[in-house]
């Protein structure tokens, strides 16, 4: 087996991806699959929502087609180009994340992509699509069948790991695999620069970057830095369309948990009913909540991000990740900034 024959696999996968993720109707077999097995992958796709309400069907389809549109043969070679294929494949753990739907699959597609055996350890909020589009996958590639492994336990014999949390499990890592070559991501989570000239458009979008899977995901915007004298009113104005988030009850909870907490410690806040906008310097924001701060000038907000680097995820703005598309990150955009493909091309 051959990287050419992985890359053509998962470029089959794609366009399986896209018509699932777009919520197309089965046609012929173009894209691979038969029509029962197009209806199952739709029926699970339905059912998330069951295994973990975070999952809606219009969040789970927008994270298989932001996949789905990376996934092309061509797109694919060219990231691949630069990296090496090994033929001494070493088994590399997965310790993958669930806060948004298939969160681990860009480490999947690494490890296989760089010839190693892909040891998965599956999140229990997330444990039924990725091994649903990896048989699929096998189907395009049989050889595959030999480098997948996915456990929702302990994950065995390990060689190597690359392991998803927060903060608080970066412990548990250290203590239980720090032994193994390792890449180890803590939390994270992003913001977005605004000039003041933003277009009534641009502020729009950056409500997909705020809200897509409800602001769960580490390149969700939780934090806006704003040049002085910027009207908040142009924040609400932008991303009114986005106020059917409140209709989730989860996300509900967050909002007013949050809303009461602030209104009782009379702490200042602006609140359009789905959302609340607070004055403060964490990056981080409760879920329901975005913080801002002011810059008086470029030198100064030029400092603010070299202070939050280490905890930025991903940037929006006009000369940073275009508004909304925080979620859509491409091939070569890896989290915290580290290569995954240097870090499994250096195994061996």
């Amino acid at each position: 087996m051959e990287k050419i024959d992985i890359i053509k696999g998962f470029s089959q996968l794609g366009k399986l991806m896209l018509a699932i993720g777009s919520k197309s109707e089965w046609k012929d077999f173009s894209i691979g699959v038969t029509q029962e097995e197009f209806d199952a992958l739709n029926d699970l796709v339905v059912r998330q929502k069951h295994f973990n309400a975070w999952f809606t069907e219009e969040n789970v389809r927008n994270a298989i087609n932001a996949l789905g549109l990376t996934l092309t043969e061509d797109q694919l070679t060219f990231w691949q180009k630069e990296y090496t294929y090994t033929k001494h494949p070493k088994r590399v753990g997965i310790i993958m994340a669930g806060n948004i739907p298939l969160v681990g699959f860009h480490d999947f597609l690494c490890v296989l992509l760089s010839g190693n055996t892909a040891v998965c350890k599956l999140s229990s909020d997330d444990k039924t699509l990725l091994p649903a589009f990896a048989n699929q996958l096998i189907q395009f590639v049989p050889e595959l069948k030999e480098r997948i492994e996915f456990h929702t336990g302990r994950i065995g014999s390990i060689e190597a790991i690359i392991a998803t949390g927060s903060d608080n499990s970066m412990r548990y890592f250290e203590e239980y695999f720090g032994k193994y070559p390792h890449i180890f991501r803590s939390g994270r989570t992003s913001l977005a620069v605004l000039n003041g000239d933003e277009s009534q458009e641009e502020l729009e979008q950056l409500g997909h970057d705020i809200f897509d899977y409800f602001g769960l995901g580490c390149r969700n915007v939780s934090h806006l830095l704003l040049p002085e004298g910027f009207l908040l009113d142009r924040i609400f104005e932008g991303i009114f369309q986005y106020g059917s988030v409140i209709n989730h009850h989860k996300y509900a909870n967050n909002y007013e948990y949050n809303r009461a907490v602030f209104m009782l410690n009379l702490v200042p806040v602006f609140d359009n009913n789905f959302v609340i906008l607070r004055e403060h310097p964490d990056l981080f924001s409760p879920l329901g909540v975005v913080h801002y701060q002011y810059y008086k000038n470029q030198e100064e907000r030029s400092a603010l991000l070299e202070k939050l680097a280490d905890k930025i995820q991903a940037i929006v703005g006009k000369y940073f990740i275009p508004f909304g598309k925080a979620q859509c990150p491409m091939l070569n955009e890896y989290a915290d900034g580290v290569d995954t493909m240097v870090f499994l091309n250096s195994l061996n």
